[in-house]
């Protein structure tokens, strides 16, 4: 018989039969822990002569009914879910420590109390009285949510058997501990575990479970990753600490658009929705400046404007340095090589700093554009009209290729008063009416026409 997995990653969640200080999958160090498994449960159709049950099977053409949701009334959070909380679902949001997910969940839960559900939240990290201080601080004190403070798993489950809630919110999941399974709180082992059993709990019991789970980059604590596959729905919680910008971003929902997300601002009374984003990541843009260009982006089904700053220096050391907040480091220096082969560009002796103001991260190709514009800006010192937005994506031969959903991006940009969309060529009818589209069909015409007349 071969051996059984024994070992696993605690970055990447990768097994493996024997205990090494470097994981082979993702090359962190110091992170394979011994993992025993989930409880003990049958692994065969038959075991000691008994067999299972049949199960009952129905075509595709079988009409099923929507799952029931409940709205939490906050625009921007029922917006992620995809249409409101889905009973009997288990959901995951993660984030890094401080980043604000316990002041989330608790709004989130004093929304759905007064709402009608029952809900219990049952916090790991602080006692009753702590919770009770929070609420008091958002004005939360009044809502019917009942608390708890423990970590045993077995206790927890006993008590939500009892109780019959609705809705569970467990803070956090890293905290948790199952009793029959040898190993220390938050290990990959503990944290699969009760992942595993409290989302069987709400499947079998039509209870809706959020678990929240921190994440480091250093990957010392077991991540949500880890569980992931087994939940509804995953939510990433991020922003910067010194920032008031919040973004709630779905990369995994079984019953609505993944990448949707919703923005919210950090206050002293909590965390506060943004319903016009894009009018919030473009409030504190002043004049033109050298390096500042507004992109016109997609979040999930949301259009979505904000700056893109560059700054293009000089560098003091042999090896310039390229530093990126809230973009890909790999695909800015593709840019780079584009624009110096294809457009005769150099950033040799540069340094070469890149910012996506407010906080946001941007993912998806169509920033390509923007960023080289940022870019060219920068390094020529010529501002780029402010009234233009700027999308497209690059390819490695300098031509510029089409985006999705054009025509939201550019009714976004004109219900915010810009007049100008400089993009790659759209098929005939997109666009939006008092727009002045500025079509090109490669980088190296971009790159003439917008600063060639500028210097000229």
């Amino acid at each position: 018989m071969a051996k059984e997995l024994a070992f696993t990653c605690t970055a990447c969640g990768a097994a493996t039969s024997k205990w090494s200080g470097k994981c082979e999958a993702c090359g962190a160090w110091n992170t394979i822990q011994e993992d025993t498994g989930l409880a003990a449960g049958p692994k065969k159709t038959s075991i000691g002569g008994r067999r299972g049950k049949t199960l009952t099977l129905t075509d595709l053409a079988t009409q099923e009914a929507a799952p029931p949701r409940t709205l939490a009334g906050v625009e921007e959070l029922d917006r992620v879910l995809g249409g409101g909380l889905v009973k009997a679902s288990a959901l995951l949001v993660g984030g890094d420590p401080g980043i604000g997910k316990s002041t989330l969940m608790l709004q989130a839960a004093a929304r759905f109390a007064r709402n009608g559900l029952k809900v219990i939240y049952i916090s790991g990290e602080e006692s009753n009285a702590q919770v009770q201080m929070r609420a008091r601080r958002l004005g939360l004190d009044k809502s019917p949510v009942m608390l708890a403070s423990d970590t045993n798993l077995r206790d927890i489950l006993t008590t939500l058997e009892q109780e019959k809630p609705d809705l569970t919110i467990i803070d956090s999941i890293q905290t948790m501990w199952a009793d029959h399974v040898d190993s220390a709180p938050g290990s990959v082992s503990q944290v699969r575990t009760c992942a595993h059993e409290l989302t069987n709990f709400a499947k079998t019991h039509d209870m809706s479970v959020i678990m929240v789970g921190h994440v480091t980059k250093e990957g010392a604590i077991a991540g949500p990753r880890v569980v992931e596959h087994m939940v509804d729905t995953v939510l990433y919680f991020e922003g910067e600490r010194g920032h008031q910008f919040r973004i709630l971003r779905s990369v995994k929902n079984r019953f609505g658009p993944a990448d949707e997300i919703g923005v919210f601002e950090m206050t002293s009374k909590g965390l506060a929705e943004v319903r016009n984003p894009s009018a919030l990541f473009l409030s504190e843009r002043g004049e033109p400046a050298p390096g500042s260009v507004v992109f016109a982006g997609i979040e999930g089904t949301r259009p979505v404007l904000c700056e893109i700053q560059a700054l293009v220096a000089p560098s003091p050391h042999s090896q310039p340095r390229r530093s990126v907040v809230g973009w890909d480091g790999g695909r800015l220096a593709m840019i780079m090589a584009v624009l110096e082969s294809r457009c005769g560009v150099p950033f040799t002796g540069l340094d070469v700093y890149l910012n996506v103001a407010g906080g946001l991260r941007i993912s998806e190709p169509a920033a390509d554009l923007a960023v080289a514009a940022a870019l060219v800006s920068a390094r020529e010192d010529a501002a780029l009209p402010k009234e233009a937005v700027i999308f497209g994506e690059i390819s490695l031969s300098g031509a510029l290729r089409p985006v999705i959903q054009t025509e939201n991006r550019l009714k976004e940009a004109q219900k915010l008063g810009f007049t100008t969309a400089i993009m790659p060529r759209a098929p005939k009818g997109t666009g939006a009416s008092g727009l002045d589209l500025r079509e090109m069909k490669d980088l190296a015409g971009f790159v003439e026409h917008v600063f060639g007349e500028r210097q000229g």
